[in-house]
């Protein structure tokens, strides 16, 4: 990590914009740190709040405002969505009092926050240009934190060149704030096993239990409906998939099962959800009902339970079980 830092902040001066990207779920806990220990900016710095597609977009709405009233020149995009990030605009940064030059900018972030999947996006969309159109190389992209060891560069623009430079993710050298850490592990910054998969779902379903988000999946509630909803959005090879797949907890008819049982499990919960023990008595209700929608064979439950929080994670990450943003623009904020 030092040599990644040291690296950084040698090119960091040389750069035309540097492009800090959150994730649009914790605008607050992902912020790369580490930029308020290098030497004031030349550059112009612009905020990227990734991950847009996962987030309430209501909520993101009010952060971009945030960010606005603070001079922050802003972008929400997803970043693996070519559309999306040329409709941000964010591509055309280079023409803001730099056409005819060499460009280049600068990636900076957190780790698996989505700056290797908009570097490719923005190195996609400059190929149509590019007069290497084919030869210009690629970045990995992976879903695990710390994939990217060293600053790349890829060339996205011709006549005039632009570069963009991807760089390791960086984390500050502690992270102290236990809220703040488990957000990070939820969204997929830090490895699960840092605070464990079960704790982490449990963190999920608090979320979930506290929000509106599960009343959208009432009608799952109503045979008919629920009937119906298959019926259209399944197709007859996909129920073939659901008699050979049984235990494949992506297919929609078992996600339609989750949302149901979730719903069902909150909307009949009696009990007081600011109270941790009621929170935690109606979450091991819904892990109890989980086993079943998930195919969850009968084990020792300990095993059982990471199985079922390892499935619930997954569809949360995927943005199968709603929208979610972990953290709100409070009215103290606002002012």
């Amino acid at each position: 990590m030092a040599a990644s830092v040291r690296a950084i902040s040698e090119r960091i001066q040389l750069v035309d914009f540097v492009l800090e990207i959150r994730d649009a779920r914790i605008p607050l806990s992902s912020e790369y740190e580490l930029l308020r220990k290098f030497p004031p900016l030349p550059s112009k710095r612009i905020l990227v709040l990734n991950k847009m597609e996962l987030a309430d977009p209501l909520e993101l709405n009010k952060w971009m405002d945030y960010f606005e009233q603070r001079n922050y020149l802003s972008y929400a995009v997803n970043s693996h969505n070519k559309e999306c990030v040329k409709q941000s605009q964010v591509r055309e940064l280079h023409k803001s009092g730099h056409s005819g030059h060499t460009t280049t900018m600068m990636l900076l972030g957190i780790p698996n926050v989505g700056k290797s999947a908009l570097a490719n996006s923005l190195h996609q969309i400059g190929r149509i240009s590019a007069a290497e159109k084919g030869k210009l190389k690629h970045t990995t992209v992976s879903p695990q934190p710390g994939d990217t060891k060293d600053i790349m560069s890829l060339k996205i623009g011709s006549h005039p060149n632009v570069y963009v430079l991807d760089t390791p993710g960086i984390f500050p050298p502690s992270l102290l704030d236990a809220e703040i850490c488990s957000k990070l592990a939820l969204t997929g910054a830090i490895p699960d096993d840092i605070v464990g998969e079960t704790k982490l779902a449990r963190f999920f379903l608090t979320i979930l239990n506290s929000s509106h988000e599960y009343k959208k999946w009432e009608k799952l509630c109503k045979s008919q409906d629920f009937t119906e909803s298959l019926s259209n959005e399944i197709s007859t090879s996909y129920v073939q998939r659901k008699r050979q797949y049984p235990t494949d907890h992506t297919q929609d008819f078992i996600v339609y099962d989750v949302r149901r049982v979730l719903y069902e499990t909150i909307s009949a919960f009696d009990g007081d959800l600011d109270d941790d023990i009621s929170m935690g008595n109606l979450i091991e209700t819904q892990f109890a009902a989980l086993r079943t929608v998930l195919r969850v064979t009968e084990e020792a439950s300990e095993f059982a339970d990471l199985r079922v929080a390892s499935k619930i994670l997954n569809l949360y990450r995927t943005g199968r079980l709603g929208h979610y943003t972990l953290e709100h623009v409070s009215a103290s904020e606002k002012s």
